[in-house]
C-alpha cells in the first residue's frame, strides 16, 4: 500500500498537529473543525476560547510576544509535535489614507502583520521538526486589488502577501512550505458587523455580493478547504503561492449581466 493510499484511508492529516490563530469563530473554527474532520488534532488560539469546545484551546493575544511564546509552547507540550500552523487571526479596518491615526495604524499592523510574524517565529523550531511542515496564512483579495476605503487593511494583507513569499523562499530547504490564501469578502462576524452598522445593511450586502463575479458572499468553509488544500502533505510541491477564493473577483472580467423582462 503506497503513502498516499494509507493517508487517504486513515484521513490526509492522520498524526499531524495543527494550530489554528483565531479560531474561536468564522473562518478559523471552519479550518479547525476541518483539519481535525481530516485526521489532525488541533489546537485553536484566540482571545478567549470555549472550555467545552471540540479541540484545545488556548488564550492567545498575538499583538503580544510572550503570550505567543507560552501559547504555542503550551500546544506542543499538550499534544507531542506541531506540523501545521494557520495563521488566521486578524483584524479589520476601514477608511481612507486620512481616517486612520497612528494609534490605529499601530493596532492593525501588530495583529495582521507583526502577529503572523511572532506566531510563525515560535512555531519554526517545532516545524523543522516535522516530515510535514506547513503554515498557511489567510491574506485577502485586498492585497492584489484596490477596493475603497481600506487603505490600512490592504496594507496589513499586502504585508502578509510579501511575507509569505519571503518566509518560503527562507525555509523552503528545511522542509517548510508557506502558503497563503487570498479570500474575497466572506461571511464572516467581522463582516456581519460591519453591515449592521451601515445605514442600509441589506442595500450594502446586496453590493458587497454584486462585486464578486459569482454574486454572492464566500463561505467560511470554501476558504478553510482552500487552506487544509494548501496544509495537506499531499500539496508537498505548492509552496510561495496564494490561492484565491474569490468567486473570480481578482481574475475575471465579467459582462454585466443581461437583465431579463
Amino acid at each position: 500500500m503506497t503513502a498516499v493510499e494509507t493517508e487517504s484511508q486513515e484521513g490526509e492529516l492522520h498524526g499531524l498537529v495543527a494550530l489554528v490563530t483565531g479560531g474561536g469563530s468564522g473562518i478559523g473554527a471552519a479550518t479547525a473543525d476541518l483539519l481535525a474532520a481530516r485526521g489532525a488534532t488541533v489546537a485553536v488560539l484566540d482571545l478567549a476560547t470555549p472550555a467545552d469546545g471540540p479541540h484545545l484551546g488556548l488564550v492567545c493575544d498575538v499583538a503580544d510576544r510572550t503570550s505567543v511564546e507560552g501559547a504555542v509552547a503550551e500546544a506542543v507540550d499538550r499534544l507531542g509535535r506541531l506540523d501545521i500552523v494557520v495563521n488566521n487571526a486578524g483584524v479589520g479596518a476601514q477608511g481612507t489614507v486620512a481616517d486612520n491615526d497612528d494609534a490605529e495604524w499601530d493596532r492593525v499592523l501588530q495583529v495582521n502583520v507583526v502577529g503572523m510574524a511572532r506566531v510563525v517565529a515560535a512555531a519554526l523550531a517545532h516545524l523543522r521538526r516535522s516530515p510535514a511542515a506547513a503554515v498557511v496564512n489567510v491574506c485577502s483579495i485586498a492585497a492584489t486589488a484596490g477596493l475603497p476605503s481600506r487603505v490600512l487593511y490592504s496594507a496589513s494583507k499586502g504585508a502578509v502577501l510579501s511575507m509569505t513569499l519571503a518566509m518560503a523562499a527562507d525555509h523552503l530547504r528545511e522542509g517548510i512550505r508557506f502558503n497563503c490564501v487570498n479570500p474575497g469578502t466572506a461571511d464572516t462576524p467581522w463582516v456581519g458587523r460591519l453591515l449592521e452598522k451601515a445605514e442600509d445593511p441589506g442595500a450594502e450586502r446586496a453590493a458587497l455580493e454584486a462585486r464578486q463575479p459569482h454574486g454572492r458572499l464566500v463561505t467560511a468553509a470554501e476558504v478553510a478547504g482552500a487552506i487544509a488544500y494548501l496544509a495537506s502533505p499531499l500539496s508537498g510541491s505548492t509552496t510561495g503561492t496564494a490561492l484565491a477564493v474569490d468567486g473570480g473577483m481578482q481574475g475575471l472580467r465579467m459582462r454585466p449581466a443581461e437583465r431579463t423582462s
